[in-house]
């Protein structure tokens, strides 16, 4: 029997909760699989109210947050909307900042928690490193090519810049823009990524001279991850895309004009259409307007005709995926659709 998956059991690396604020701090938050999950990465967005995306990690240490809408340099959450102050055996702990908790944990609002953890099997890395302001490669410890890296200055104002396999080491978008792709050799020193190293040029935004950046690293894995492209096609009966599993998590750039990132997920609808999107590069409260799929056992499928974000025709878009479940396990198993 061949394997259908190198993860059987996606809750193990990645899951998502969907919370409503309590305004206690501090408030402990449980996942909702099955699996317990001590997460590396908390990614948290306000659903109802205009606040920033905020990302936080066990590598660069609770209370310091990252905002994926902005250029701004690492804060300290403590003194600010909420922060996330304990990664949990299952979950983790949010604590109110000395301004607000609007960020993370206001009782007014719901809330999105997007976890993943830090883990060779499932393909992610969270690099530490110092720029030097020349040319060179940084090593991940992933043994396999990554396929999806977002870096960001900690220490400096510098754009989130994203580097795509489908788009090539030549290429790179920002995610903190709805810009489309470009080109500078400077960025990814033009070449492809290896099982143990990455490029960087000479760009500030990727390697400014003692300043300090992180790098959230991908590689693809099947049945679990998957970043590809694919090309719009202006109908309701929209373009399908098979990631081998049924996603717990979409997010998906037009590469070749302006448009937002937009993130769907398999807990704040819960059901198709999946119509419920929220913004990478912006503030904004959720949003069910022009930009719907379907999230099925085997990939993804546009549902909107002549949505910018995500199925203009003749457009060209990139996305990155992650499971819920594959769809078939390694014993030949399939799984439901939703």
């Amino acid at each position: 029997m061949a394997d259908y998956t190198t993860i059987d059991n996606p809750e193990l690396y990645f899951q998502v909760k969907a919370y409503t604020g309590t305004d206690a701090s501090p408030q402990a938050f449980t996942l909702d699989g099955d699996e317990n999950m001590q997460p590396d990465l908390v990614w948290i967005k306000n659903r109802g109210y205009a606040n920033k995306n905020v990302l936080f990690d066990s590598v660069r240490g609770v209370n310091k947050s990252l905002t994926s809408d902005s250029t701004a340099a690492e804060v300290d959450q403590n003194s600010d909307g909420g922060y996330v102050s304990a990664f949990g055996s299952d979950g983790f702990t949010l604590t109110e900042g000395s301004s607000s908790d609007n960020d993370t944990n206001d009782d007014r609002y719901t809330y999105v928690a997007w976890c993943w953890k830090e883990s060779a099997t499932a393909g992610f890395d969270i690099v530490i490193r110092t720029g030097n302001g020349s040319a060179g490669t940084v090593s991940h410890n992933l043994s396999a090519v990554p396929r999806f890296i977002m870096t960001k200055c900690r220490s400096a104002v510098e754009q989130w810049i994203v580097q795509h396999g489908s788009l090539g080491a030549t290429k790179h978008l920002i995610l903190d823009s709805t810009a489309a792709e470009s080109t500078a050799g400077n960025r990814w020193n033009d070449t492809t990524p290896t099982t143990s190293v990455y490029s960087i040029g000479t760009d500030a935004d990727v390697n400014g001279n003692t300043e300090t950046f992180v790098d959230y690293v991908f590689a693809e894995k099947q049945g679990f991850s998957k970043f590809g492209s694919y090309t719009g096609n202006g109908n309701a009966n929209g373009t399908f895309i098979y990631t081998g599993f049924r996603p717990a998590w979409v997010m998906i750039k037009s590469s070749s004009s302006t448009e937002s990132w937009v993130i769907f997920d398999n807990k704040r609808e819960g059901y198709n259409p999946q119509n419920d999107f929220l913004r990478a590069d912006t503030t904004g409260v959720e949003a069910n307007t022009t930009a719907d799929i379907d999230l099925l056992s085997n990939g993804f499928k546009n549902t909107s005709a002549g949505s910018g974000h995500d199925n203009d025709s003749g457009q060209t878009y990139i996305y990155a995926a992650f499971a819920e479940a594959p769809f078939v396990n390694s014993n030949g198993v399939p799984c439901n659709a939703r």
